[in-house]
This record gives C-alpha cells, sequence and structure tokens, in this order.
C-alpha cells in the first residue's frame, strides 16, 4: 500500500512539473510593470511570476485573461495563464490604472 501511494505521488508531482512548461517573470516598479510587453508561447501553460517592488499593493487584472490577483507591497506571486490561442491579451494594474498597463503576446 505504501509503495503504491508513494508512486501515486511522484507521478502527480512529475506531472504538476510538466504542467507550466514556461515560465516568465513580471516586475512592479514606479507603479509600471516591466516589461510591459509579456511574449509566450501560443497554446502552452505559462507560469506568470510577478513581482511588486514597490511598497504599495498593486493588483494585476486582466478580463482577457480571466485573471485577477492582489499583489502586496514586495511581495511575489505566481499567476498560470493560457493555454493561449495566438493574440494579444491585455493587463492593468487597477490601483494605478493609468500608468500600470501591459500585454501578454501569444505567438
Amino acid at each position: 500500500m505504501k509503495k503504491t501511494l508513494f508512486a501515486a505521488l511522484i507521478c502527480c508531482a512529475a506531472l504538476g512539473a510538466h504542467a507550466a512548461d514556461k515560465e516568465v517573470s513580471l516586475v512592479i516598479k514606479n507603479h509600471r510593470f516591466e516589461p510591459a510587453e509579456l511574449k509566450v508561447p501560443a497554446n502552452e501553460r505559462v507560469r506568470l511570476t510577478v513581482h511588486n517592488q514597490d511598497s504599495t499593493p498593486e493588483e494585476f487584472e486582466s478580463h482577457a485573461l480571466n485573471r485577477e490577483k492582489v499583489i502586496p507591497g514586495g511581495a511575489k506571486v505566481v499567476i498560470f495563464i493560457g493555454p493561449l490561442k495566438a493574440g494579444s491579451y491585455a493587463f492593468e494594474g487597477e490601483f494605478n490604472a493609468s500608468t500600470a498597463r501591459g500585454v501578454v503576446i501569444a505567438e
């Protein structure tokens, strides 16, 4: 029984590790996203790490990506996106929408 459970856990861990082959990073600094343009492969799930280097919180929000996440000041969060069809997907920081804007480009 223990061997079966252990084997199942190993399989699940291996599958989880391959669920997001591509990793990209995004930084929030001075109420802006850097880089403002993220290129990701189309038709693949992507692990997006967002690091808020500002002292105030910001929200990563995208209706096109169907994602919304508050990132406290100084914190990092992981957001999984995709798989995406080829195209552009806008995102913004809701707390600083006039400056915190960007786009994910799936190609």
